[in-house]
């Protein structure tokens, strides 16, 4: 069961300078789907979503709610429009910055787990059906509750600058030009969740 957010300073960096532990980094892989629709509409943070599926086939199942960071690599441009089949030897799309959840929302009392992955770049489109490739550098914080949705929202944004600040050190960055962000053909884990 969660507990409630504590009251004391967060750290502005997550995860050691020296980059990724185990069982860090963890890829993870799926179709965007449509969630909940509370990230852009109530809260002003649009996320793109992936079947909890996604967790399973990647083998971490049993990963801990709470929030993580790290890159996703999505098959759209910056504006969030489609790119073709896969682009120049079989990669394409491009690759952001991500804060994301993996939990049960307890403030909105979800029925089921979720992951959510809210990719640090203003889009113009919507991008479901769109191939979305992560890789997890590390974690955060565990899932709170909340006793209002502003103080979620306030998390939820400090987070989100928790995770530009740790993915700027150097041993986060190169992590970017990993080529599994942008390998969307074959897609294994992607047709094993789809079906």
């Amino acid at each position: 069961m969660p507990t409630h957010r504590p009251t004391r300073p967060r750290s502005p960096l997550a995860g050691p300078s020296a980059g990724p532990t185990s069982p860090f980094p963890i890829p993870l892989s799926g179709p965007i789907v449509k969630g909940f629709g509370r990230g852009s509409r109530e809260l002003g943070i649009p996320t793109a979503n992936i079947p909890l599926a996604g967790l399973s086939v990647g083998g971490h199942q049993e990963v801990e709610s709470g929030v993580y960071y790290g890159w996703a690599g999505v098959d759209v441009d910056a504006e969030g429009l489609r790119v073709t089949e896969g682009g120049k030897e079989g990669g394409g799309g491009g690759v952001w910055p991500m804060v994301m959840s993996i939990g049960w929302n307890p403030f909105y009392k979800n029925t089921v787990r979720s992951v959510e992955v809210h990719i640090m770049h203003g889009f113009a489109n919507d991008f479901y059906g769109a191939r979305m490739n992560l890789l997890i550098l590390g974690f955060v914080r565990p899932e709170y509750d909340y006793v209002d949705k502003e103080s979620l929202v306030e998390d939820i944004r400090t987070d989100i600058e928790v995770a530009r600040r740790s993915l700027e050190r150097e041993a986060y960055a190169r992590l970017k030009d990993d080529p599994y962000l942008t390998q969307f053909q074959g897609g294994e884990h992607e047709q094993q969740v789809a079906s």
